[in-house]
């Protein structure tokens, strides 16, 4: 049997890896899309009133925007909290970014102000 100068493998190892790691990349990126397709289904069949996601309308199903309508008879009535959702490719191995796009509708000074009108203290109830 010949034998495979040491040179060759050495020079085919950097290559080799680097293939398995764009073919795991690959896979999880799949795994990750099915996954978020599956739960896009998940929340446009169930009955989740006020709450909504979706992808963002750039069409990348890494990217989402959420809206949960403030629940009735708290201080939240009748705010709509916006959030957005950044996935990584690796979800769900891996958590997703989450932070508020806007906590309001319109102007920032009128949600606080809607917020603070309804709080009460603990000790007024």
């Amino acid at each position: 049997m010949d034998k495979v100068p040491s040179s060759d493998n050495q020079a085919s190892s950097p290559f080799l890896s680097a293939k398995i790691r764009s073919s795991r990349a690959m896979g999880e990126s799949q795994s990750t899309t099915k996954r978020l397709q599956t739960e896009l289904m998940q929340l446009m069949t169930s009955s989740a009133p006020g709450i909504s996601a979706f992808p963002s309308a750039d069409g990348n199903l890494l990217s989402w925007t959420a809206t949960i309508e403030g629940p009735n008879e708290t201080p939240y009535s009748g705010l709509n909290l916006k959030l957005d959702f950044a996935f990584p490719s690796n979800y769900p191995a891996s958590p997703l970014n989450a932070e508020a796009a806007e906590l309001w509708d319109k102007d920032p000074n009128t949600f606080k102000k809607k917020v603070l009108e309804r709080h009460c203290e603990i000790d007024d109830e």
